[in-house]
C-alpha cells in the first residue's frame, strides 16, 4: 500500500497522553511513525496545518437492524453513516431478527462487513436465547466466533438468577456483559420520565428506580461473581452515584452515556415530538447535570450515540405509539466536540470516544500507536457544520438535532490507512 503522510497536525492521542503538533505516517495500512518531523517520499501527503489529527472514533453502541430490519438500516448503510460521522469501529447490538444468539449470524455480520470494507463492525451476542432473558446463549462458542461482549440490549434481564449466571460464565470467556437498566415491573409500559412532564402529558412515566434497581443488583452480582459489568445510557443522578461508589471500590464496573441525554431533558417534550422519545427517556435537568459531572470526573467511561434508526411511519405516529430511538452516528463528534470540548478538554474527551472503548472491549482501535492499524479521524476545530438528516448516509432520519449549528468539521477518516471519507462524502 501507499505510504500516506500527515503532516504538522494537532495529533491527540489520549491512550499515549499525547496532544502535541507532529507528523504521522502511515505506511502498509499500520501507523508507521509519529514525530516532530518526518521527512520521506510519500504517495499521499496531508497538510494538516490547523487540524486535529485523533484515532478513529469508536462508538459503542449502534443498531445495524440489519439481518431482519433492512427498511430502517442496513449493514452498509450504517457503515457509510459511521465512516460520515468520524467513526471507523463501532459495536453493533444483537436485537436483530432473528436475534444473534448463534456463531452463524456473527459471521453473516463479519461476511458483510468484509463486503462493505468501511467500518470496522465488532459484533455484541446476545447474552440469552432470543433475548428471553431465560435460557444463556452459547457464550463460548459465541465469543469464538467473535463477539466482544454479550448483551439483551433493548430488554432488561429481570431474572437475578439468570444474570448472576451469565457473568460467572462470563468470566470464562474473559467479555464483558452490556446491560440495558430496567427493571420491566416498576418500568410497567411507561413512555417518558415520571415527573411533572409527563403529568402535564398525560402520559406513563418510567420511575428512575427502574433503572437504579436493576444498577445496584448488577453491581452486587459483579461484586460476587468477579464479571465484567458495563452499564448502557446511563441517564439518572442516581444511577450515576451508584457508578461511582463502585468504581471506588474497584469493583469491574464500567458505563456509558448518549449525546441526547447529555444535552436534552424532559421539557424538550412538551410538543409531543417523538424524535425526543427514547429509552431510556430523557429525564430531569438534575439529572443531565450528574450525567455532566460523572463525565467531567470519569465515573462514566464513554459516549456513545445508542444509534437507533427508525422508519418514518415508525415515529410520524401517536406518542403512545411511536419507536422509541434516535440516530446518533452522524452527530455524534459534533454534539460532543461542541457542547464538551472546553469544559471537559480535548485529550479527555477523545478519550471517552477513542481510548476508553478500545479498553473495556479490548478492541484492536483507538490509538494512535505505532505498528497499530492506522483508523484515524482529521477535523478542523475551527469550522462548522449544520445538521441536515435529508443528507445523512443513514436510511432513517429520527435526530431531534435536525437543523442544529455545530462546531467541527470532518476533512480525512482513514481506516486501515485507506482515505475513506474526504470533501464531506464518502470515497468509494
Amino acid at each position: 500500500m501507499a505510504k500516506l503522510l500527515i503532516k504538522g497536525g494537532r495529533i491527540v492521542d489520549p491512550a499515549n497522553k499525547i496532544d502535541k503538533k507532529a507528523d504521522l505516517l502511515v505506511e502498509d495500512g499500520v501507523i508507521k511513525q509519529l514525530n516532530q518531523k518526518i521527512n520521506v517520499a510519500a504517495e499521499k501527503i496531508i497538510e494538516a496545518d490547523g487540524l486535529v489529527v485523533c484515532p478513529g472514533l469508536i462508538d459503542t453502541h449502534v443498531h445495524l437492524r440489519e439481518p431482519g430490519f433492512e427498511y430502517k438500516e442496513t449493514i452498509e448503510s450504517a457503515s457509510k453513516a459511521a465512516i460520515a460521522g468520524g467513526i471507523t469501529s463501532l459495536l453493533c447490538m444483537p436485537n436483530t431478527k432473528p436475534v444473534i444468539d448463534n456463531p452463524s449470524l456473527i459471521d453473516f455480520i463479519n461476511e458483510k462487513q468484509a463486503a462493505v470494507n468501511l467500518a470496522g463492525i465488532y459484533p455484541v451476542a446476545a447474552l440469552t436465547k432470543g433475548s428471553l432473558g431465560e435460557q444463556l446463549s452459547e457464550m463460548f462458542h459465541l465469543a469464538e466466533a467473535g463477539a466482544v461482549a454479550f448483551s439483551d440490549d433493548g430488554q432488561s434481564i429481570d431474572n437475578g438468577q439468570v444474570m448472576r449466571r451469565a457473568l460467572e460464565y462470563s468470566t470464562l470467556v474473559h467479555k464483558p456483559v452490556l446491560v440495558h437498566a430496567e427493571e420491566g415491573d416498576l418500568a410497567n409500559g411507561g413512555q417518558v420520565n415520571e415527573g411533572l412532564m409527563a403529568t402535564k402529558l398525560g402520559l406513563k412515566g418510567i420511575p428512575a428506580i427502574a433503572e437504579e434497581a436493576v444498577i445496584y443488583r448488577d453491581i452486587e452480582l459483579a461484586r460476587l461473581t468477579g464479571g465484567r459489568v458495563h452499564f448502557m445510557h446511563l441517564s439518572t443522578a442516581g444511577s450515576v452515584e451508584l457508578v461511582r461508589r463502585a468504581k471506588k471500590e474497584k469493583l469491574p464496573v464500567t458505563c456509558e452515556v448518549t449525546p441526547h441525554h447529555l444535552l436534552l431533558d424532559d421539557s424538550h417534550l412538551s410538543g409531543y415530538d417523538t424524535n425526543f422519545k427514547v429509552k431510556p427517556p430523557l429525564r430531569g435537568k438534575s439529572d443531565k447535570e450528574a450525567l455532566l459531572k460523572g463525565l467531567k470526573d470519569d465515573t462514566i467511561d464513554c459516549i456513545a450515540s445508542d444509534h437507533a434508526p427508525h422508519a418514518q411511519h415508525e415515529k410520524e405516529t401517536e406518542f403512545d405509539y411511536a419507536a422509541f430511538g434516535v440516530i446518533g452516528l452522524e452527530t455524534l463528534f459534533n454534539l460532543v466536540f461542541t457542547h464538551f470540548e472546553k469544559e471537559i478538554g480535548l485529550l479527555k474527551l477523545i478519550g471517552k470516544i477513542t481510548a476508553n472503548p478500545a479498553r473495556i472491549f479490548d478492541l484492536n482501535a483507538g490509538v494512535l500507536t505505532e505498528g497499530k492499524p492506522a483508523d484515524i479521524t482529521i477535523f478542523d476545530p475551527k469550522a462548522h457544520v449544520k445538521v441536515d438528516s435529508s443528507n445523512f448516509y443513514s436510511k432513517s432520519n429520527n435526530t431531534p438535532f435536525d437543523g442544529a449549528e455545530l462546531n467541527g468539521k470532518l476533512e480525512y477518516v482513514i481506516k486501515d490507512g485507506r482515505i475513506v471519507f474526504r470533501d464531506g462524502k464518502i470515497v468509494e
